[in-house]
Parts: structure tokens; sequence; C-alpha cells
């Protein structure tokens, strides 16, 4: 997997999606990150809802599904 930057959907964030996100489907996410929080949304719906996790849970959420 690669990250690519993702523009659009009218934020100061600078999003990233993994490659495996493509223009025709499947859907993903997109990432960005502030001090101290990771921000998550829909890479098909960039204007929808956002989620925000803690630095120290995004990473405890990466390492535990990159195990699998």
């Amino acid at each position: 997997m690669t990250l690519k930057s993702s523009t659009g959907g009218g934020s100061a964030l600078e999003w990233t999606k993994s490659s495996y996100s493509t223009n025709d489907g499947p859907e993903c996410v997109e990432v960005a990150t502030t001090p101290g929080t990771v921000h998550v949304r829909d890479s098909k719906a960039t204007e929808g809802p956002r989620l925000g996790f803690a630095a120290t849970a995004w990473s405890d959420f990466v390492a535990h599904t990159s195990r699998r």
C-alpha cells in the first residue's frame, strides 16, 4: 500500500488515502492528522461525517489491524 494526497472536501486539513482507494471503487477512508488527533472520513463522501481519534487510539487500532 502507498499513500496519496487527496484534495477536495473544502477542508483545511491535508487528507491522505491509500492507493487501494480508486475513483471507481472500492470505498475507502482518508486520514488527516493534527497534533494529537487523527481525523477519518469516507473517501467517497468527503463532505460527510468525520471521526476524530486520539493519536494513541489510532496507533493502537493500526497496530491491531496490521497483525491480521
